[in-house]
């Protein structure tokens, strides 16, 4: 399982389908969440994800379409895009330090 702390994650890029719309949202709201770390916080289609990613967040239906593109991230998949715990507990982690799981 891949793992980095939380002190050393420089980019989160959150994926979708076609790297609009729900990718946008959700980006948006990690970077208000996140504001104030050095974090940058991108989103592009999910057979795109650039190699100087730090940290994958995808829906949990394409999570295996991330992992075969990016196989040594770590992968936070979520069920919901506003309020889901997954997303949550990386924030928090980053936040607070500590260890993120894929």
């Amino acid at each position: 399982m891949a793992s980095i702390d939380s002190k050393d994650i420089r980019k989160i890029i959150v994926a979708c389908d076609a790297g609009m719309g729900s990718s946008v949202m959700l980006a948006g709201q990690l970077r208000k969440q996140l504001k104030g770390q050095q974090i940058q916080v991108e989103h592009t289609p999910v057979n795109s994800i650039p190699a100087d990613a730090d940290v994958v967040v995808c829906h949990a239906g394409l999570a295996a379409r991330a992992k075969a593109t990016a196989p040594d991230k770590v992968l936070i998949s979520f069920q919901l895009f506003i309020g889901d715990p997954a997303v949550t507990k990386l924030v928090n982690t980053i936040k607070n330090g500590g260890t993120v799981d894929a």
